[in-house]
């Protein structure tokens, strides 16, 4: 990734959406050639002249002090995750860096992790990731909502690669456009913060060839975390129905992070969310469960 090219494509993708009405620049004479905010636009609102932001966002400005970034974000309007990859983007890395890299090591969930996804499988799905989206564990819910990582290969195992690339996930999400809009925009969040793992740039290129919208959304340069949000399913055994999913960063492997689903209490997707945990779950434990629409 030439992060010199995606620091000015980024900077001019955050510019083209900002009308001067938005940013509270008076326009200034003439026809405007550009969609959003002029160069000089930002510079000013930035506080820097001119030729030191055209300079900048031509990637032509190695040494960015933290200030000229943060009044950059600030005139851009930038939330806290672009203002994050803007500064993972700017941020100079020297070849002395990458040539004593250490090797990325293995990552696992820790066994109180498992646990705490058992004892969450018979209320909802829930499973771990790394910054990759690799998933490290999931319960038996999880498993069924979703795909069943444990029986994929281990390079599969990845959760932007099933929405993106299993064809079964544009079956599965009735909403499959917005679930992977925002992985891809995940994606380039992370890539802007690990620049050099080889198994997330060969996801992206793979992407890139196989999924016909990803192009679009990549060069759109939207970065977000997929934190929350809504995901609606036609699921093959229970029908359909929609969850809410929440992210949460492990403190103790800040790498890792728990994604729950939850629905709302008391509503026919919380029914049907218990219908299949019934259908789940170990047989041991069936005869605890409801096991047919409408008990709780």
């Amino acid at each position: 990734m030439d992060r010199n090219a995606e620091l000015g494509d980024f900077l001019r993708t955050r510019r083209a959406r900002l009308s001067p009405g938005d940013a509270g620049v008076v326009p200034g004479g003439g026809v405007r050639r550009v969609p959003g905010l002029r160069r000089e636009e930002v510079a000013s609102l930035a506080g820097v002249s001119a030729d030191y932001y055209t300079r900048l966002e031509q990637g032509r400005h190695p040494h960015v002090s933290e200030a000229v970034l943060d009044a950059v974000a600030r005139a851009l309007r930038l939330d806290d995750d672009e203002r994050d990859h803007l500064f993972n983007l700017a941020r100079p890395r020297t070849p002395r860096s990458r040539r004593h890299r250490r090797p990325e090591r293995v990552q696992r969930a820790r066994p109180e992790v498992h646990r705490m996804l058992d004892v969450l499988n018979g209320v909802t799905a829930a499973f771990v990731t790394n910054h990759r989206q690799d998933v490290l564990a999931a319960n038996p819910l999880a498993r069924a909502l979703i795909t069943d990582w444990d029986e994929l290969p281990y390079r599969d195992r990845n959760f932007a690669r099933y929405v993106l690339l299993d064809p079964t996930a544009r079956e599965l999400y009735t909403n499959w456009d917005e679930v992977a809009e925002r992985v891809v925009a995940d994606l380039r969040l992370v890539a802007g913060r690990h620049p050099d793992d080889a198994r997330l740039n060969e996801l992206i290129g793979e992407a890139i060839v196989k999924v016909p919208e990803f192009g679009a959304w990549w060069d759109s340069h939207r970065v977000a975390l997929c934190a929350y949000g809504t995901q609606r399913f036609h699921h093959p055994l229970v029908g359909e129905f929609a969850l809410h999913h929440e992210t949460l960063t492990l403190p103790s492997d800040p790498d890792q992070a728990l994604c729950v689903y939850t629905a709302e209490p008391g509503s026919p997707s919380a029914q049907t969310l218990a219908l299949l945990a019934s259908w789940s779950a170990p047989p041991t434990l069936r005869g605890h469960l409801p096991n047919e629409r409408g008990g709780c």
